[in-house]
């Protein structure tokens, strides 16, 4: 469904800061895949995602999407069936817009290739909104005329999620889109991605820096190191799998101990 094929990017390249962010990477994602990820500060994690949504060109490699060429293709195209949601609930919305103007917008994008200055939505289309609203359960429904500013960080973050999958996209990218929540808005944020995905079907990357989420979300995780993925676990060797025994996979493939703090402080609260 996707395929990354020898993906390198470097940063700065020739320059004291040169970075290389994604070192000759491959990975398939199947139809259907939920993939957890997680590694260290600067392991490739949100690199690997800029590249699939066309943030910037990788300098080598392709991507597939759907048996698609589009490593070439420019951002604004791949949004179209490509959903993402950011750690920040800041993003993803227009906050002088109404809920039901920025459902408007995220539908017509994804649904109308010809999407212009011109386009509509219809009645139906925003009792459909309506309707999708109510399944989040925090009574957007009835506020769909309000600005999205007014709303809270759960609110906009469960709205982006609304917004990237009001037209089932082929790919759904959640880069820690719930790690500035509280921990009760995280877990309502986190049951609707569940259940929105599961219904759907919707292939989905999730980066998370909660190792317990890591190994209870999804079907599949990725576990990362200096632009490489060094672990992908699935099946029978992910069932069962305590963090502690992940920890020390990752110790014995990347030759090192995981260094990010908040993945470290998640693993001892779970």
């Amino acid at each position: 469904m996707l395929e990354l094929t020898n993906l390198s990017k470097t940063f700065n390249p020739g320059t004291p800061n040169q970075k290389t962010a994604l070192s000759h990477l491959n990975f398939r994602l199947e139809d259907g895949d939920f993939v957890t990820i997680v590694g260290s500060n600067g392991a490739g994690k949100s690199t690997l995602f800029n590249a699939i949504a066309g943030t910037f060109y990788v300098d080598e490699g392709s991507i597939r999407l759907d048996g698609k060429d589009i490593t070439y293709l420019p951002e604004y195209k791949r949004s179209r069936v490509i959903g993402r949601l950011f750690q920040d609930p800041l993003k993803g919305t227009a906050p002088h817009m109404s809920i039901e103007e920025n459902l408007s917008l995220a539908y017509l994008r994804a649904s109308k290739p010809g999407f212009g200055a011109f386009s509509r939505v219809s009645k139906a289309d925003k009792a459909m909104f309506r309707d999708h609203l109510a399944l989040l359960g925090m009574h957007l429904e009835d506020r769909m005329k309000h600005p999205v500013g007014l709303l809270s960080g759960g609110q906009r973050q469960a709205l982006t999620l609304l917004m990237a999958t009001i037209v089932t996209p082929q790919l759904l990218l959640l880069d820690e889109h719930t790690a500035a929540l509280d921990p009760a808005t995280a877990e309502k944020v986190l049951e609707l991605t569940r259940s929105i995905v599961a219904e759907r079907h919707i292939s989905c990357m999730m980066v998370t820096h909660n190792m317990h989420q890591a190994i209870t979300m999804g079907n599949r995780t990725l576990m990362m190191s200096d632009g490489s993925i060094v672990l992908d676990l699935k099946g029978k060797e992910r069932e069962g799998l305590t963090v502690e025994q992940m920890l020390q996979m990752f110790r014995d493939k990347a030759n090192k101990a995981l260094d990010n703090d908040r993945i470290l402080l998640s693993s001892l609260g779970n």
